[in-house]
């Protein structure tokens, strides 16, 4: 049995011994380890990144915290990484979502009530506030991977069909140029974070063609005179979307560009926002960042290659700039392959997907101004930058575009008048294995099965008493009842 299979089993929490300084860690690790350390958000989920363990001589490794170093005290998510005598040059950090799922999604691993339900992916948990009697170490998986909200109506989108090589359409895009950041005279020099490019609004950078927008970084010295005449070595577009919506899904199915340094990014920003340039500005902009709140539903650059992140920015202790509030993944060649990035925002909960797949989801137990700015309009952005914290561009980069098929937004179908009451139809037995029965007060015309995706499962025009549904993979389901002019929507579960 390999050395990784023995971790995932036996590599286990023996205590956590709290104070409010120092906390220590100890674990019990397998025979023939080498090393153990930490890993976590303190140490940007670098697996070689957090502190050595102590060898205790007994299976047993210790980690002694908040001694006077420089993590702050504060809530911290973690994972522990192993080397042993076969890994050596490559550390095992350890797999959670197997023992999770395999305990039902319990979320514990000690006894007591989950900590937080923003542990929306296996990781332990580390309380600063608690005590002795707390249950510091915690994970959870697959608990609150739940779609809370259904949005199937689609309200604003871009298909990117013009024919030929055409510009953007400027009824849905504007092109943000202006320079945001003046340097000591009061003149436009620079991007945020260090970036590197000159955005434009030359067809060069952003276009149409063959079904496609392409947002294209260039390598080629440029200035721009309305620019205050500073001059870059690259270029490349930043698009706002002249649409902008409280609570939705948002779909963007998008190709990335190639090489170290790039920085493609489809995110959304409070239309609130106060940001000379911006569209939507000198109408609306009242509040800085990051109170008015971002959504980053992917970026590229920040990590490995083939490693997409989600994040929200937001006022709260280690919630902007480099976030808290940030996961990562590896998905299949994101330069040669088109995926679809979406982020689901209801009121309750922000819901992150990679091709219909959930892998992070924020729901902040506390949704006030600091950890939740996400009550008012957002408009979508589309850009790729350059260099900055994505890092040292490639010397011999000269080209690569982002490739959009398409961007949709869904809303929740618009309720009226002749919305009926649900309690004038019964749905049971709920949950349910195999058969869905329905009791009406009213004559019902047809009936729609969705799946939390809003794909439309099922359609029966007839026999409505009950459906069929012993085919069906378990998970949640939505009923659209519609009946004399009038609809209603029912939740269903099916194990």
């Amino acid at each position: 049995m390999k050395l990784h299979y023995t971790f995932l089993l036996f590599f286990t929490i023996t205590s956590i011994t709290f104070a409010q300084e120092p906390a220590t860690f100890t674990v019990e690790a397998p025979a023939g380890t080498q090393s153990v350390r930490m890993t976590g958000n303190f140490w940007s989920w670098n697996p070689t990144g957090g502190p050595v363990a102590t060898n205790n001589g007994d299976n047993t490794w210790t980690v002694t915290l908040f001694a006077g170093g420089g993590e702050s005290q504060s809530d911290m998510e973690y994972k522990w990484v192993i080397v042993g005598a076969d890994n050596v040059s490559n550390p095992i950090t350890e797999d959670l979502i197997p023992i999770a799922r395999a305990d039902g999604c319990s979320g514990k691993i000690d006894s007591g009530e989950l900590l937080t339900d923003k542990l929306t992916f296996a990781n332990r948990f580390f309380e600063a506030s608690g005590s002795d009697d707390d249950k510091l170490d915690v994970y959870n998986s697959c608990g609150p991977y739940t779609i809370d909200m259904v949005y199937d109506e689609l309200v604003w989108s871009d298909e990117f069909n013009s024919p030929g090589k055409s510009a953007i359409n400027s009824t849905n895009w504007f092109h943000q140029t202006l320079l945001p950041v003046n340097d000591m005279n009061g003149d436009p020099c620079c991007w945020f974070n260090g970036e590197e490019q000159h955005y434009t609004n030359r067809i060069e950078n952003s276009f149409e063609e063959s079904g496609n927008l392409n947002i294209v970084a260039i390598k080629e010295t440029f200035s721009d005179p309305n620019q205050g005449g500073a001059s870059r070595d690259y270029t490349s577009a930043r698009l706002n979307s002249k649409f902008a919506f409280t609570y939705g899904r948002v779909d963007v199915r998008a190709k990335l560009p190639s090489g170290n340094g790039t920085w493609p990014a489809i995110w959304t920003l409070g239309k609130n926002i106060n940001e000379d340039g911006g569209f939507w500005d000198s109408s609306f902009g009242t509040t800085g960042w990051p109170a008015c709140g971002e959504i980053d539903i992917m970026e590229h650059g920040l990590g490995a290659v083939n490693n997409t992140s989600s994040a929200l920015h937001t006022p709260c202790f280690e919630c902007f700039g480099a976030t808290k509030n940030y996961v990562s993944q590896e998905i299949s060649d994101v330069s040669n392959n088109f995926h679809i990035y979406s982020v689901i925002w209801s009121p309750n909960q922000m819901t992150f997907l990679v091709d219909n797949k959930i892998f992070y989801i924020y729901n902040p137990p506390i949704k006030d101004a600091s950890t939740w700015p996400f009550d008012k309009d957002q408009y979508i952005l589309l850009n790729v930058a350059m260099g900055g914290v994505a890092g040292t561009i490639d010397p011999g980069f000269t080209q690569s575009a982002m490739q959009i098929d398409y961007v949709r937004v869904f809303q929740d179908s618009a309720l009226s008048n002749e919305e009926i009451k649900s309690d004038e139809f019964k749905i049971y037995p709920n949950p349910t294995d195999n058969l869905i029965n329905i009791k009406s007060k009213r004559n019902i015309d047809s009936v729609e099965l969705y799946d939390i995706f809003g794909k439309l499962i099922l359609l029966q025009s007839e026999q409505f008493e009950s459906i069929n549904v012993e085919n069906l993979n378990s998970g949640l389901y939505l009923i659209k009842i519609y009946s004399e002019g009038t609809k209603t929507v029912k939740k269903v579960v099916i194990n």
